[in-house]
Parts: structure tokens; sequence; C-alpha cells
């Protein structure tokens, strides 16, 4: 591994934390050339995964696609880097506790509203528009409100 500000491989592990389902372990680390302190997440790597799509064609798992649609629904919220690698190692521990090698993008989908819904309401909101494909302003209103009934009990 290399620092990502000076490419130096002097490196040290400054603090090592389980995620939440221990399945993965962030590393706040330092670089011993410019000083640098960044984070890492590392996790199991899951070969030959499969998403089934709503229409039945299958593609490879990529996980670039996921931390994609999870970033543009989190833009300019104050939510940081390493709390979306935590909710995707996250997904990615349910998926394989609940799969084996075909996963429905539904329930990937899914996976994640759960987790953005207790994280952010406006990246909920951003992502489901998204995911659920609202037709019509009523739907996506009543999808607010039902987050809002949510929040107050």
């Amino acid at each position: 591994m290399r620092c990502p500000k000076c490419q130096s491989t002097d490196l040290r592990v400054l603090d090592t934390r389980a995620g939440k389902e221990g399945s993965s372990i962030r590393r706040r680390r330092e670089c011993g050339n410019c000083g640098h302190r960044f984070s890492t997440v590392e996790e199991i790597m899951r070969e030959h995964l499969q998403v089934v799509k709503r229409d039945g064609r299958r593609e490879d798992f990529e996980r670039a696609k996921l931390l994609s649609g999870l970033r543009k629904a989190v833009e300019k919220r104050p939510i940081d880097t390493l709390q979306i690698e935590m909710l995707v190692a996250d997904v990615m521990a349910e998926m394989e506790r609940s799969f084996d090698q075909e996963v429905p993008s539904s329930a990937i989908g899914e996976l994640i509203m759960q987790r953005l819904r207790k994280l952010d309401s406006i990246a909920y909101v951003r992502y489901a528009s998204v995911y659920k494909d609202f037709r019509d302003l009523g739907e996506l209103e009543q999808e607010i409100r039902s987050l809002s009934a949510d929040k107050s009990n």
C-alpha cells in the first residue's frame, strides 16, 4: 500500500477497529515520509458474485457501482468517506450471509436504503428516488411522509 498523498510505502498503523458486523477492519494509518493520515477498510474479497437485475439479466457484482450510487446520494451531505465504506462493507457482509452466488438487485437496493434511512434522511430520499423510480410527486411525497413518521416515533 502507498500513501495517497506522496506515494511512499513507509506507512504505520495507528489504530485498528473491527467494523459493525465484524466482516471488515478499519485501520488508521500515517505516512512516515510526509505525515499524512488516512483510513483504510479491509474486507473479505468476494469472488464471482452475480447480480440478478429486474429484467432477469445477470452481471458481475461491481463494488465501484455501489459506491458510485452512494456517493451521488450523499453528495453535499455531512457523511464522510469512511461512513460510506463501512455502509458498503456492512451491505456486502449481509449479502454474503443471505445469498450464495446470485443476489437480486432489489435486495441490494433494500439493504442500502435500510442503512441510509438511519444514516441520513436526505441521502435516503435521493437514493430512493432513483432506486424506486417514482412516477410522480405523489409517490415521492408519500415516501417522505413515511420517513417523517418514522423519525417522530
